[in-house]
């Protein structure tokens, strides 16, 4: 098993490019040989719905993908990632078909968070229900009805296809802790999916709630300390938790990477995003975009309300030709009593930028100079517009930036020249020693300019770019202690 390595990591589902797991081995063993070295495989399991995060088990890689030992041959080439889903399960698992099955008599019963059990008085008070921080506007729990004919309401974060799980339940630390340790032995990074959801208590948000949040974590740190596997927390908000996260050691995302490059991008301005550099932790994975949205709440208090709504307001266009076809949003948030915000924006970092081939490259090649590991969506990895006609067929939002490429798409768009520029400079980031050194940062950022440099004894590279003209250079040490320009 290869080990985390500070190179660039693909984010993809094991069937978008190409098919499944076989095909996307192929395709990057084809086209980013030295572009690519981690890959972020999204859930790979048999799974209900949520296109694979309502997982039915982690016995097996969903057959439609391929099997173990597919994973395995990836794991000798590049370092991997997994998802666990640390908060809910599908609701056609086995644990809770047996809970539905035998009732009060099932060894998972105490699994599943009871709706009416977890608050004092049976149901939330109204300002309970006012606290609780929600991602669906009605309530976050789904009723069912057993095989003995009781009707039970069980807590239900997101989608219908799972229920929540409580962290603090034997059975459930004994599902973690056989779970996480399979995927221990072919992956060393671990990402706990809605991480921050599963710290319930009563009378507050429910979610990030210290310190439960700590035990919880602790609670899933347990498998992976016997294997040395690492973690990835997945929490989409206000960047604040992310630098908490980080002052404890652990890796974190950088979401708030997205919006403030794209602020930079479309004023022309760079302090903003100079000044969260500064700020920012520095064992991160960043990010431009994801299977998700581009995060909004994440940026609150980098940028302000109206630069914020200067790229919202640009971006949300880019979807209003789809808005009647859209059934699952999947953009907003909202607690009761409160207006639904947008917390996170739908559309292709591609077509965020207008298509602008300039502005795009100039966004990529800052993510892989700023502090962390740089993580590229499989769409982004090759500039994919949005996906309109996959709107209109599903209704669903995020699948705006989802396509699935054919292998002969994928040998098509890699031609594109802006492409094989980038594709240049992502196997010079991966290759350069100055990387693994110290960051220097430009201390002017008039006229939209930024300046970001790596220095390892020798070695150094400086990135100089203008996000009002959208050029940049690149300089950098030879082999030989020279410098040249790519």
């Amino acid at each position: 098993m290869r080990k985390i390595t500070n190179q660039v990591m693909l984010i993809t589902y094991a069937d978008s490019m190409g098919g499944n797991l076989k095909e996307l081995k192929r395709n990057l063993d084809k086209h980013f040989k030295g572009v690519v070295e981690g890959v972020h495989i999204l859930p790979f399991y048999p799974s209900s719905g949520d296109r694979g995060f309502a997982v039915i088990n982690y016995d097996e890689v969903d057959p439609a993908f391929g099997t173990w030992e597919d994973i395995r041959d990836f794991s000798e080439e590049h370092y991997l990632m997994a998802d666990f889903m640390i908060n809910h399960v599908s609701i056609r698992s086995e644990e809770f078909r047996d809970y539905m099955e035998r009732g009060e008599a099932s060894p998972y019963r105490e699994m599943f968070i009871h709706w009416n059990e977890f608050w004092p008085s049976g149901e939330p008070t109204e300002r309970e229900l006012e606290t609780l921080y929600r991602r669906k506007l009605q309530g976050p729990y789904k009723e069912f009805t057993r095989k003995d004919g009781k009707t039970v309401k069980i807590w239900n974060t997101f989608f219908e296809e799972q229920v929540d799980i409580d962290p603090w339940a034997p059975a459930t630390q004994s599902y973690y802790e056989r779970n996480l340790e399979r995927l221990a032995q072919y992956v060393p990074l671990i990402r706990f999916d809605a991480f921050a959801y599963a710290s319930k208590k009563p009378g507050t948000s429910c979610f990030f709630v210290e310190p439960e949040v700590w035990d919880v974590l602790e609670i899933g740190m347990r498998p992976l300390n016997k294997y040395g596997t690492e973690m990835l927390p997945e929490i989409h908000e206000n960047y604040q938790i992310q630098l908490k996260m980080a002052e404890r050691g652990h890796w974190v995302y950088d979401f708030a990477l997205p919006l403030l490059m794209l602020h930079g991008l479309m004023s022309g301005r760079t302090d903003r995003l100079l000044h969260w550099l500064k700020i920012c932790p520095r064992k991160q994975f960043t990010t431009l975009d994801t299977h998700d949205g581009i995060g909004v709440v994440d940026v609150a208090g980098l940028l302000t309300d109206e630069e914020i709504d200067l790229v919202r307001e640009r971006v949300n266009r880019k979807i209003e030709p789809v808005q009647k076809y859209i059934k699952l949003p999947g953009g907003f948030i909202k607690t009761s009593g409160a207006q639904a915000r947008q917390y996170q924006l739908m559309c292709s970092y591609y077509s965020a930028l207008d298509e602008n081939d300039a502005a795009y490259l100039l966004a990529r090649v800052v993510q892989l100079y700023v502090p962390g590991i740089p993580q590229v969506h499989y769409v982004g990895l090759l500039a994919g517009e949005n996906d309109v006609e996959s709107v209109v067929r599903l209704g669903e939002a995020r699948s705006i930036n989802r396509h699935d490429y054919t292998s002969e798409e994928i040998d098509r768009r890699v031609t594109y020249p802006m492409l094989q520029r980038l594709y240049g400079i992502m196997r010079f980031r991966n290759s350069h020693p100055a990387f693994g050194g110290e960051l220097e940062l430009g201390e002017q950022a008039e006229d939209g300019r930024l300046t970001i440099g790596w220095r390892l004894g020798k070695d150094w590279t400086t990135l100089r770019a203008n996000f009002r003209t959208m050029e940049f250079e690149i300089a950098y040490t030879n082999e030989s202690g020279g410098v040249e320009i790519l």
